[in-house]
C-alpha cells in the first residue's frame, strides 16, 4: 500500500457517451454490457500492465449526458494499444452503428497530464485518502464485473444471446439482477463490512433519510 509508482505510467479514460432521448429514463443496462463484453478482455490480456482501473458510471442532462467511463493506470504504449483494439472492437462498432452509443471518447496518448496515483481522486479529499482510494474501487468494480459474470451465467446458462437487440434486452436483465443484489444484499455485504474494516467507527452522514450517493 502507498507504494511509489514510475512517473512514466499515467492515468488514461475511454469515455462511451448513449444516446438518451429526452423523457426517457437512462439505459443503465448498456453500461455494464461494454464493461464486460468490450473492456473485460482487454482488462485481462493487460493485467500485468496494468497498475489500477476502474469504471465510472453517470447520467445528468448536460453535455456529457449518459456516459460510462473506463480509466486506468498504465504507460503511454498500453494506454495507446488498449485505445486501438477499443476503436477496432466490432461490438462497438455495432453499437455505434445502431446510434445506441453515440460517441466514443479516449485521452490523447502523446503525453501524459495525470501522472500522479492520487491524481483522478477527489481533490476535496484529504491526501491519504486520494492515494488510497485507487485501490478500493479497483475492488469495487472487480466485485462489479464478477457480479455480471455470475448474473449473465446464471440468465443465459451458456447460450450467448446472437442479436444486437437479444444482447440489449439480455444485458438488460443482466442490470435488473445485479439492481436487486445491491437492493437486498449491498448492506450487510458491502457496506456493514466496510464499515467492520474501519473498527466499527461512526461515520459522518449529512442527511438521515435515503438517498442515492
Amino acid at each position: 500500500m502507498g507504494k511509489e509508482l514510475p512517473h512514466e505510467k499515467g492515468w488514461w479514460y475511454a469515455r462511451f457517451r448513449m444516446r438518451w432521448p429526452e423523457k426517457t429514463e437512462p439505459a443503465w443496462h448498456i453500461d455494464p454490457l461494454i464493461a464486460h463484453k468490450i473492456i473485460a478482455p482487454l482488462i485481462n490480456s493487460y493485467a500485468n500492465d496494468i497498475a489500477f482501473w476502474r469504471f465510472h458510471r453517470r447520467a445528468a442532462r448536460d453535455a456529457e449526458g449518459h456516459q460510462f467511463s473506463f480509466t486506468f493506470y498504465a504507460s503511454q504504449e498500453i494506454a495507446k494499444r488498449i485505445f486501438q483494439a477499443l476503436q477496432s472492437n466490432i461490438l462497438l462498432k455495432k453499437l455505434k452503428k445502431a446510434a445506441i452509443i453515440s460517441s466514443d471518447v479516449y485521452d490523447d496518448t502523446r503525453s501524459i497530464s495525470v501522472p500522479n496515483i492520487e491524481d483522478t481522486s477527489d481533490g476535496n479529499w484529504k491526501a491519504p485518502i486520494r492515494k488510497s482510494w485507487p485501490f478500493f474501487i479497483m475492488g469495487v468494480c472487480q466485485m462489479w464485473l464478477s457480479l455480471i459474470d455470475e448474473v449473465a451465467e446464471s440468465i443465459s446458462q451458456k447460450q450467448t444471446p446472437s442479436s444486437p437487440k437479444k444482447v440489449l434486452s439480455f444485458y438488460e436483465q443482466v442490470n435488473q439482477g445485479i439492481k436487486i443484489l445491491w437492493q437486498e444484499q449491498g448492506c450487510h455485504s458491502l457496506l456493514h463490512h466496510l464499515n467492520a474494516i474501519f473498527g466499527y467507527e461512526p461515520v459522518l452522514v449529512r442527511e438521515l433519510h435515503f438517498r442515492q450517493f
